[in-house]
């Protein structure tokens, strides 16, 4: 597992068997700006549906091209 400094964040997707997307946020400050950048991200991801639609696109073209 990676060990995050004060001055760093991560957002940690994680897909379920069905396709259900999970969010979280590592932080080595919770409350340092780039936690809070993360936390503005992930709350983006899980309430903005047009936003998943336009990834969900994203993702389909990219993986059309890999093809």
């Amino acid at each position: 597992m990676m060990e995050l400094k004060n001055n760093q964040a991560a957002i940690i997707l994680e897909v379920d068997e069905d396709g259900g997307v999970s969010v979280n946020v590592a932080s080595g400050d919770e409350n340092g700006p780039a936690g809070a950048i993360c936390q503005a991200i992930a709350v983006k991801i899980m309430q903005d549906e047009e936003f998943q639609t336009e990834i969900m696109n994203m993702v389909e073209v990219e993986e059309r091209d890999a093809e």
